[in-house]
């Protein structure tokens, strides 16, 4: 975590903004509320200003995920909302993507042999897409809210995590994209928070919370009572996931696909966010400490 709070220590005050996702707002008077997390990432981008790793453009980029998700879920006309969505939809993916300039993101693992005959590793602190989690998540996902809620997801991770686990490492390991290299390096607490922070909630919220909550939405309004409709809407959000991973080649596309059909049935078998995310980074940390990393380099 040293690389974390030395490169980035803005960073800190974002993923709590993160967690406070999930706290009641401050109240300032009757008709008044302010979001804990809205408090705590605009401090965390008025640090990240000072320190020259956020730009005007970028503050502007951010106010218009803001405002488009906001108008999303809540603007009262029916056109407001679409044109809500779509922007909100352009701009996640943009600033995920880091096609939108105004971000600078610190480097806290770079070119890292993570394992001996793995291909080499870097790991960013990336301010922008741990922005389109941080606001999907507040504005878009559906999230838990209560005891029961809670005990459902825990009950569908307890299996579904696991059989995903498996599934996707052991089909790593038979396409000889990965081997079996057990090790705990010394930043492997850096890697999971960063990973789960940074990366794990932005790409949940985006394709199960944004694109696969909405499809099953849309679905439903002109088919309802359709068993299949949830399970069209896993199949389209892990395509999709997949896709965003051809950078990494076929095989690694292949794998995040399959991978996606996990995080996405978690997603819709509990209604709720919190049990995608959980699966993602179990499969991410497995890979990580009982794999080669990221793959084999040959």
């Amino acid at each position: 975590m040293l690389a974390l709070i030395t490169a980035a220590p803005y960073s800190l005050i974002l993923m709590a903004a993160i967690g406070t996702v999930w706290s009641p707002p401050i109240t300032l008077s009757p008709r008044l509320q302010l979001p804990r997390w809205l408090v705590l990432a605009v401090l965390a981008l008025g640090w990240a200003t000072l320190l020259g790793a956020l730009h005007a453009s970028g503050w502007l980029a951010l106010a218009a995920l803001l405002l488009s998700a906001w108008a999303y879920r809540h603007a009262p006309q029916r056109a407001l909302r679409l044109l809500g969505g779509v922007l909100t939809l352009v701009l996640a993916l943009a600033l995920a993507m880091h096609k939108l300039p105004g971000f600078v993101n610190p480097v806290l693992l770079k070119g890292v042999l993570v394992s001996p005959d793995g291909l080499p590793f870097t790991q960013y602190a990336n301010l922008d897409k741990a922005c389109v989690g941080l606001v999907l998540l507040a504005l878009v996902s559906q999230r838990l809210h209560n005891m029961a809620q809670l005990r459902t997801a825990l009950r569908c991770f307890a299996v579904l995590a696991p059989a995903t686990v498996v599934t996707v490492m052991a089909a790593a390991l038979a396409s000889g994209f990965v081997r079996i290299d057990a090790k705990l390096p010394a930043y492997t607490l850096q890697f999971i928070v960063v990973n789960l922070f940074f990366t794990v909630i932005a790409e949940e919220t985006f394709f199960r919370g944004l694109i696969q909550g909405q499809l099953t939405r849309w679905l439903e309004q002109r088919w309802p009572q359709t068993r299949w409709i949830g399970l069209l809407a896993v199949l389209v959000s892990a395509l999709l996931f997949g896709a965003a991973h051809l950078g990494g080649g076929p095989a690694y596309a292949a794998l995040a696909a399959l991978a996606g059909v996990g995080y996405a049935y978690a997603y819709h078998a509990t209604g709720r966010i919190e049990a995608a995310i959980a699966t993602h980074l179990l499969v991410n940390a497995v890979h990580f400490l009982g794999f080669t990393y990221p793959a084999l380099a040959s």
